[in-house]
């Protein structure tokens, strides 16, 4: 008798799962057929007007798809123009770092051809040659115009 009943229960498990299964992936209509009974099924006869049932998977949007890849993509060009400006803002640290650093030898360069006594170079045969006024005149012209295309102000000190 238990074993009567427990393979009752199981059967009727069975049953109510393969019918849970049957709604969860397929679609179930609902219509109602020429003698007037509500019938329920996966595919309706032709002609006739059928109720789609709830529960089931609904069929996936296919734009949903392509707005999904839209906003991928724009999340990746996003990404991308960050790193582009990232980039960008470094070289431009880097390029304001050296000029401000040539901007400080060009006016060390003057400062000690204006205020030293004694400014030397170096010949190609590595002796020292003093400069002269007019040398040093020369030499500060270049520098002011080295500072001038470099943009530097007045006011960096070396």
């Amino acid at each position: 008798m238990m074993l009567r009943k427990s393979i009752l229960i199981a059967t009727a498990c069975g049953v109510a799962a393969a019918f849970a299964t049957t709604l969860a992936f397929g679609v179930m209509y609902k219509w109602v057929d020429d003698n007037g009974r509500v019938v329920y099924g996966d595919t309706p006869p032709a002609g006739v007007k059928a109720e789609r049932m709830g529960g089931s998977v609904a069929p996936a949007d296919p734009a949903a798809v392509r707005d999904l890849a839209n906003k991928d993509a724009e999340i990746r060009k996003r990404q991308q123009q960050r790193e582009e400006d990232s980039t960008k803002q470094e070289k431009n640290l880097a390029d304001a770092n050296l000029r401000r650093t040539q901007c400080q030898q060009a006016i060390g360069r003057n400062k000690s051809l204006k205020d030293d006594a004694n400014v030397y170079r170096y010949n190609e045969k590595g002796e020292r040659v003093y400069l002269n006024a007019a040398m040093r005149e020369e030499s500060i012209a270049q520098n002011q115009k080295l500072m001038r295309d470099l943009g530097c102000t007045p006011g960096i000190q070396p």
